[in-house]
């Protein structure tokens, strides 16, 4: 029964004050938002190279004449939409419009 007292009291004790770590994660995420708009930048640059490296990609196959060209498209095609969605969406998950 003793035990059951202290650990009730230990708990009520330790739980104290959670300020400081709100804080702290609230410093975190907006600095973090800061860096949004660079790395929307950035996957709209990289999702650039891809479709230009995927062009070449897809011409060179089609002048080889080999089969799967269409699925060289689809991938390439597929990729930059991923990219650019992925750019859309990444401000959404930090609230910034």
């Amino acid at each position: 029964m003793v035990m059951c007292g202290v650990t009730a009291l230990m708990a009520q004790t330790t739980a104290g004050d959670y300020s400081a770590g709100t804080a702290a994660l609230t410093q975190v995420s907006e600095e973090i938002a800061k860096y949004v708009p660079i790395v929307v930048k950035l996957c709209y640059a990289i999702a650039g190279v891809v479709a230009v490296v995927g062009a070449i990609s897809v011409y060179i196959a089609m002048n080889n004449e080999e089969q799967d060209v269409k699925k060289k498209i689809m991938m390439v095609v597929g990729a930059c939409i991923f990219l650019i969605a992925a750019a859309q969406a990444l401000p959404l998950f930090f609230g910034l419009s």
